[in-house]
């Protein structure tokens, strides 16, 4: 909330201070800094002095200028060119009006700066964003180098982790990075944790032995939902980024290279022992990802809440405030929107016709039957982008040049449609067990409805 009347900033501060609030923190919620608000109180400084600027520069556009640059930018011929188009066409004329970042500044100020012609809009699709709230429901992997006595030759360690739990599920090292093995691995891990078909999804990046027909075919046999990372964005996987940073500067990491593919092995085995059974996590409140993957964290948690307690009781003045919080994290999320954070989703995109370009919603098949919303986001033309271009709605021609992109597809049907932005979308449609639709379940289809 911000607060741009003064009066009112200072009634509202002075009473939250009233009720027991810290002048800083109301001071954030009415969007003021402190020490403007001790400015204000003072009554030498209670006015405003500030009276603006008292000249306009000598070179500022007049209106006349603007009024004529919004003219030549809705002219038909120029109704669907940027304005790096415009400027250097009208300087083959003999024509100078401004610059091209004079032509955006004054097309925004008119809200008329928008996507024109047959070019997709460029936009920023965030990743698939879940939300669990108990074990076995989704699963982050990766694949990680283990160094090796050979220079240029390693070991590479595949590592299954719970989300929820944060508990390494699998782990196995193998001497390449194979869509077998991982194939393999989410087996064994299926079977050792009971799961069913639909209960849990897995994420990972868009490595070879994530998204190899082989991965694929063995996640729907198993009833597993794949998810995958946006292509070269590294955050979009942080729980296996954080778990192999914990298992590389560990104080059980090795010095030196490993000199087998054994001895990778074993350590390996010891590390997940460790990590699972005696490694306290700060991001589950300090408890091992076993205890919580079984759900004995909350006995835990319990147990410290009532210590401190206990101890607040007997020395109540070491105390200002409530003791450290020890409820337990009921809710994790993946790759979700902050609080307070602008949101990217936007109202889904369509054609002239009507239809729908992106999924309003979609439906993922975990165990709590959530309901995941995706879409994509719609940026404003950046000024100085060679992409953008203007849009105004006194372009005469406009529907004219419109109806012109029109064309026949489907001859046979003689449907009429603007294929300009529009294009078919599959869904993965369950299928038999064992086997493999290459119709839908081919990696480049797989990759659109999952990356979108």
């Amino acid at each position: 909330m911000i607060v741009e009347d003064r009066g009112q900033v200072l009634a509202l501060v002075t009473e939250a201070v009233a009720q027991g609030s810290r002048q800083h923190m109301a001071c954030e919620t009415v969007g003021v800094n402190a020490r403007t608000l001790q400015r204000w109180q003072r009554p030498e400084t209670a006015e405003d002095g500030r009276r603006g600027p008292r000249t306009a520069p000598r070179h500022t556009l007049s209106q006349r200028e603007r009024d004529q640059m919004v003219a030549v930018a809705a002219r038909p011929e120029f109704c669907n060119v940027s304005p790096h188009q415009i400027v250097p066409r009208l300087a083959d004329r003999g024509e100078y009006l401004a610059s091209e970042s004079s032509f955006y500044r004054v097309l925004k100020a008119e809200q008329l700066l928008a996507h024109r012609g047959r070019a997709t809009p460029a936009h920023r699709a965030r990743p698939r964003a879940f939300e669990v709230t108990a074990p076995r429901t989704l699963f982050s992997w990766d694949i990680t180098y283990l160094l090796s006595a050979v220079r240029g030759h390693y070991y590479y360690l595949y590592l299954f982790v719970d989300v929820f739990s944060r508990k390494a599920v699998g782990a196995e090292v193998h001497t390449e990075e194979s869509m077998e093995h991982s194939s393999r691995l989410l087996e064994t891990i299926c079977r050792a944790e009971g799961i069913e078909k639909h209960q849990v999804s897995v994420h990972a990046d868009n490595g070879g032995a994530m998204k190899g027909s082989t991965m694929l075919a063995t996640m729907q046999r198993l009833g597993v939902m794949p998810s995958f990372s946006r292509p070269s964005v590294s955050n979009d996987n942080p729980f296996s980024e954080s778990l192999f940073r914990t298992l590389k500067y560990c104080p059980l990491y090795p010095t030196r290279p490993f000199a087998s593919l054994e001895e990778a092995r074993a350590w390996v085995a010891t590390f997940v022992s460790w990590y699972n059974d005696e490694h306290l996590h700060s991001g589950i409140r300090f408890t091992t990802p076993a205890s919580r993957h079984t759900g004995t964290d909350t006995a835990i948690l319990a147990h410290r809440a009532r210590v401190y307690h206990a101890a607040q009781r007997t020395h109540p003045l070491r105390w200002s405030g409530a003791t450290r919080n020890w409820t337990k994290i009921a809710r994790v999320t993946l790759n979700g929107v902050k609080e307070g954070a602008p949101s990217v989703t936007t109202e889904p995109r369509r054609t002239a016709s009507g239809r729908s370009r992106d999924r309003d919603r979609e439906w993922s098949p975990q165990a709590e039957g959530q309901l995941i919303e995706t879409g994509q986001a719609h940026l404003d033309p950046t000024p100085g982008s060679d992409g953008s271009s203007i849009v105004d709605p006194r372009a005469t021609g406009r529907e004219e040049m419109f109806n012109v992109r029109l064309k026949y597809s489907h001859g046979r049907t003689g449907e009429r449609r603007d294929d300009r932005n529009w294009t078919s979308e599959q869904a993965i449609e369950p299928h038999d067990e064992g086997v493999l639709n290459e119709a839908t379940w081919s990696v480049s289809r797989a990759n659109r409805r999952l990356m979108s």
